[in-house]
């Protein structure tokens, strides 16, 4: 009897369903690798933006704190140049007087009658496209910057209230802050827009 054998063929793919199944594949690892890309790119620019952002709180928070123990308060307006020997006490209200861009005070401990012991911060525009905050403890001799240079200040105003003797009013300041902040990487920054107020815990009778 005789024995039938059965073969059986192996079909593979053609290359037509090659061609479909490469073409599928490489759309869908297109737009994964998009989408990690994005990913990445937002968590890079969020790591940025809250690390120049505690830089931006700490040199503000600084300033609000000393101002409340501090004395003698003086504002003016220097313009784009160096700012002036704080001298005095002067109300800059936005009505009487203009905001300025220097704000300067005696800090806790300090001789109100000593210009060299004061403390001046200065909103510096001399440099347009680096405008920066900066500190000075030496009544202004010597400066050094507060905000990092990832923080571009677009406008920044000093309020000094309350200064004149006889007035009734406590002395006080109002700081208003805007900007862009973000990593110089980053393809786009985020804008803010800050107001702190201090007022002087010394009583003015």
């Amino acid at each position: 009897m005789a024995t039938r054998t059965k073969i059986i063929t192996a079909r593979g793919f053609s290359l037509i369903e090659m061609m479909v199944s490469v073409a599928l594949f490489s759309i869908v690892m297109v737009v994964s690798t998009t989408a990690l890309l994005s990913l990445i790119d937002a968590n890079r620019k969020a790591q940025s933006l809250q690390s120049v952002m505690n830089n931006l709180n700490v040199s503000l928070d600084g300033l609000v704190r000393n101002t409340r123990m501090g004395s003698s308060f003086y504002c003016a307006n220097s313009g784009s140049g160096a700012p002036p020997s704080p001298v005095g006490v002067s109300d800059c209200d936005g009505s009487n007087q203009p905001a300025g861009n220097v704000f300067a005070f005696t800090p806790y401990g300090k001789d109100p009658t000593n210009a060299s012991q004061k403390w001046v911060y200065w909103y510096d525009t001399s440099v347009p496209a680096s405008k920066r905050l900066r500190k000075s403890e030496d009544g202004g001799l010597t400066f050094f910057p507060l905000t990092a240079p990832e923080v571009q200040i677009d406008d920044m105003k000093f309020y000094v209230i309350g200064t004149n003797s006889g007035d009734n009013q406590q002395p006080r300041l109002v700081m208003i802050m805007k900007g862009t902040a973000g990593s110089n990487k980053a393809k786009t920054r985020s804008t803010f827009n800050i107001q702190a107020t201090a007022v002087q815990r010394l009583l003015d009778i």
